[in-house]
């Protein structure tokens, strides 16, 4: 999965629209495809879903915790059928990367690119200026892209950085970090299809030295860790999902295990705001002091660091918004 299509005439649209609206849904197969969201992967069978579900709803329960799409509402009931969506399901996903992939062989195309071409070269040389930054011993509170580093001295910072790139649907982010100096690079999605559409556009374009595999982040078998992990649009797919504010729960408790102590968490949304991701982010932390018993004077597992500030804004209700936010967490 990678994100929502967003247009490059949807500047009009709020983030606290962020339902799916209905027909964004082609009346095919997909929309009357069964929700297939267990995992698919090469490695095997996995732990107990029922489980893994039962835990996290326990945790949700004994934290009292808001589904991300509550916290800055303007309404004091959410509307269940406005926050689901088949982009919640793998089973479109699954349809959408044969539909991609099939095209692909046939006509060379490469397919959507997810948020628009300019957001993720954003994010592309935002992250690279901000890892930059972090490897000459800098804690920024704020990365202006246009001081970014030549190729040639950003390769000496970025040599070290492990990439991983969760829900990465056709790859292109990646095949844009590896631009920008990267050269560890790994890809998960949990859709064959994807896997099969990343792996082909890279071999295309001569970068065979990324890597893809098949792996769901909410039951990853992941057992490295990276000094990088990025997500653009996956969380979003995520609580989207019937069950999405169990399976965000499990989400963040999976990506935990996956960021190198130092490292960084980059999420790209156009469902969730700046300060809702660091809101989801702050009841994380709780929840994992509450499940170790740590004390007050241990730090949390991911802290705020820094955020996209160059998206195009506009007024909407009275309020500043913009149609995506990309936030940098880092792992204490």
């Amino acid at each position: 999965m990678a994100g929502f299509r967003l247009g490059q005439d949807d500047s009009e649209i709020s983030q606290q629209s962020r339902a799916a609206p209905p027909d964004l849904v082609s009346d095919d197969e997909r929309s009357v495809a069964a929700d297939s969201w267990s995992i698919k992967s090469d490695y095997g069978s996995t732990l107990d879903d029922d489980q893994r579900h039962a835990d996290a709803a326990e945790d949700l329960s004994a934290a009292n915790l808001r589904a991300p799409s509550e916290y800055s509402s303007d309404k004091e009931e959410p509307d269940a059928e406005g926050v689901t969506s088949m982009l919640g399901l793998q089973s479109y996903w699954d349809a959408a990367y044969a539909d991609e992939l099939a095209n692909f062989r046939e006509h060379g195309h490469t397919g959507e690119v997810w948020f628009g071409a300019d957001v993720m070269e954003v994010v592309a040389s935002w992250t690279k200026s901000l890892c930059i930054d972090i490897s000459k011993g800098c804690t920024p509170n704020h990365v202006d892209n246009n001081k970014s580093d030549t190729v040639e001295q950003g390769d000496k910072y970025l040599s070290g950085w492990s990439v991983l790139d969760i829900g990465t649907g056709n790859g292109l982010l990646l095949q844009e970090l590896s631009k920008q100096g990267f050269s560890d690079l790994t890809g998960t999605d949990y859709s064959e299809g994807a896997i099969d559409l990343a792996r082909s556009l890279a071999d295309r374009d001569g970068l065979p030295n990324i890597k893809f595999l098949v792996d769901d982040i909410l039951e990853t078998k992941l057992e490295r860790q990276f000094q990088l992990v990025v997500d653009k649009g996956t969380l979003d797919a995520i609580g989207l999902h019937p069950d999405g504010s169990i399976k965000r729960v499990i989400y963040w408790d999976s990506v935990s295990r996956l960021v190198a102590s130092g490292g960084l968490l980059v999420i790209t949304s156009c469902n969730s705001t700046k300060d809702e991701l660091v809101q989801e982010v702050e009841s994380f932390n709780q929840r994992s002091a509450t499940q170790v018993h740590e004390t007050r004077k241990d730090p949390p597992k991911f802290q705020y660091l820094s955020h996209v500030r160059t998206y195009p804004t506009f007024m909407f209700g009275g309020s500043v918004g913009s149609r995506v936010a990309t936030v940098a967490f880092l792992r204490n």
